[in-house]
């Protein structure tokens, strides 16, 4: 019997005694003649209030053992399947033979303890015996859960997760720090990382390209932190974009203009505020011709031109050698003969280059940074351009960015989850030494329902664009109505 991943003859083992587990003994009923509750004298709502809460109490409390019983159940029956699994053969195992055997060994197991599970009990405990060997453990169904975007670990007993841009706790849940703990190893593993305490972080990506950070003690004080954000298999587009409200058709006939004509841009925002996604979308509008070369930290980009290069920076080995900077892609990618450049997220010294880039031949490069408003992003690109070590005066440093960015596209995730395009700005100059900007649209809040959704539109400011000509020139002649405001 399980022949196909059974261990080969010889090879060291389990010990065959385990001491069968017992099911737990239902608590004794009360005797006979017990005393009445005195809730009795008080009426039937009086008897409700005082019986109810006991019964969920009881629920409560006989559903906390049944998970706690099934916990040790599942903690014995993956030590007994590897120590009886060829590992070894599993990787050419099919999911179905897989699953097959493993119901298999554990059914005999189970025998052998003495413990009888119902039919639900039963696939549940293989499904969660198979995502622990093949898998990530607890974590493997929110994995598979598409209405999932990120999940939060707390330690073991705490995971969140966020649908619709709320956070919700779940009911899942770790045995201990220790199982946790091998689950991490066994993801940063796979990418030729570790995590202990001389490294106790570590940012990686999942096999399906779900972004992957994780902090464990002694830097994370009450157990280990892990923060995934789920890799969208389907690439939202503009018109999927346009749907869900996050802008307008106005809008989307503005930003194909834009990035069609190479105007340089940069996608602003908070975190989990959307700037990925809408630069995958505005992606979309790039000619299949042209050569595109990304650069990121955690390849996250879904570009779907014929001629892209992608490029995936490198943190430093145990040893602290080895490190690929986001600077050094950069770098050597301008000498690639990129027609395009696309930073997925520019944070520090690799602006200077990434502004050089887009004043030197590079039209209609992309990225994205984090902040507030168009005008805080204007400040950023100055501090990152300071960070860089580069001594200028103030004003060359604006006069670099003004003449490097066109477009500032300002992403946010309001309070009611939704995520929005809140401001469209094109930069036009220097006005002295001050960088001169003007708005084109922008996302107005008009109220809040009683269910906590804002109520917003989408409206033109007026201003006619600064590069209407361009757009003419390129072929992309917009109708005037597109900047008229909404009365």
């Amino acid at each position: 019997m399980f022949s196909r991943f059974k261990k080969p003859e010889g090879a060291p083992g389990r010990p065959a005694a385990t001491a069968p587990v017992t099911q737990a003994t239902p608590s004794a009923r009360p005797a006979a003649g017990a005393a009445a509750p005195k809730a009795m004298t008080g009426g039937r709502a009086a008897a409700g209030a005082t019986v109810r809460p006991a019964a969920e109490m009881a629920a409560q409390d006989k559903e906390k053992k049944r998970k706690d019983r099934m916990q040790e159940l599942k903690t014995e029956l993956h030590k007994r399947l590897l120590d009886n699994l060829n590992l070894a053969a599993l990787e050419k195992a099919t999911e179905a033979s897989l699953k097959s055997e493993i119901a298999a060994i554990a059914a005999e197991a189970l025998d052998e303890m003495s413990v009888a599970l119902n039919k639900d009990d039963r696939s549940t405990l293989n499904q969660e015996l198979y995502d622990e060997v093949m898998g990530l453990g607890p974590l493997e169904p929110l994995l598979k859960d598409e209405s999932v975007n990120d999940i939060l670990v707390n330690g073991p007993n705490r995971i969140f997760v966020e649908r619709s841009g709320k956070l919700e706790l779940t009911d899942i849940t770790f045995k201990d720090e220790r199982h946790l703990l091998r689950i991490i190893d066994k993801i940063v593993s796979a990418v030729g990382r570790r995590v202990d305490e001389s490294n106790p972080y570590c940012d990686a990506r999942l096999a399906d390209g779900s972004r992957f950070n994780c902090m464990v003690p002694p830097v994370a004080v009450d157990g280990s932190l892990v923060s995934i954000r789920k890799f969208k298999k389907e690439k939202l587009g503009v018109p999927d974009l346009v749907r869900f409200g996050a802008f307008t058709e106005e809008i989307a006939l503005y930003l194909q203009a834009a990035v069609s004509t190479r105007l340089n841009i940069i996608v602003s925002g908070g975190t989990g505020s959307g700037k990925t996604t809408t630069l995958n979308a505005l992606s979309s509008f790039i000619d299949n011709r042209e050569r595109v070369l990304t650069i990121e930290d955690t390849a996250e980009l879904q570009l779907q031109q014929v001629h892209v290069g992608r490029m995936e920076s490198r943190p430093p080995n145990v040893e602290g050698k080895g490190a690929v900077t986001q600077r050094d892609c950069l770098r050597n990618a301008l000498r690639m003969r990129p027609d395009r450049i696309i930073v997925g997220e520019t944070r520090g010294e690799e602006v200077i280059d990434m502004l050089q880039a887009m004043n030197t031949g590079h039209d209609g490069s992309m990225t994205t940074i984090h902040a507030n408003s168009a005008r805080d992003g204007i400040s950023r690109l100055e501090n990152m351009v300071a960070m860089a070590g580069i001594e200028m005066p103030l004003k060359a440093v604006r006069s670099q960015i003004a003449s490097a960015v066109n477009l500032i596209v300002q992403a946010s995730r309001l309070q009611d989850g939704s995520r929005r395009m809140v401001s469209v700005t094109e930069i036009t100059g220097m006005e002295g030494e001050v960088i001169s900007m003007q708005e084109i649209f922008r996302y107005e809040r008009l109220g809040v329902e009683p269910n906590g959704k804002i109520i917003g539109r989408f409206n033109a400011t007026g201003v006619r664009s600064h590069y209407s000509d361009r757009f003419k020139q390129w072929g992309y002649d917009l109708p005037a109505s597109i900047y008229e405001p909404l009365i």
